[in-house]
């Protein structure tokens, strides 16, 4: 093989590289939850995507799953705000006694 574009394992990694198109099993992985969990976020319409095909698979665009995962930073940034860990006076208890 001469490694150019005529070597399938090049060509192949250039294409993995280059993917716009997510599957919900790439969801899964990159989130690392279930497969069900992934179908449950297109569904719900949390995680936008396309069906695509006879078959109507879903696909994710690349950009899409990061707007996802800014959005849910921003959302778990909210809750920690609104949820301190702990009590919030450390000494409330003291002042009663």
């Amino acid at each position: 093989m001469d490694g150019g574009f005529g070597d399938s394992s090049h060509r192949d990694a250039t294409i993995c590289c280059v993917a716009r198109f997510l599957t919900l099993a790439d969801i899964s992985e990159v989130l690392n939850i279930s497969a069900a969990q992934a179908y449950a976020l297109v569904r719900s319409g949390e995680l936008r995507a396309i069906k695509v095909g006879g078959r109507g698979q879903w696909r994710v665009e690349e950009s899409e799953l990061e707007s996802y995962i800014e959005r849910m930073y921003a959302a778990t940034a909210d809750f920690v705000k609104t949820h301190p860990f702990g009590r919030e006076d450390p000494f409330a208890d003291e002042a009663e006694t």
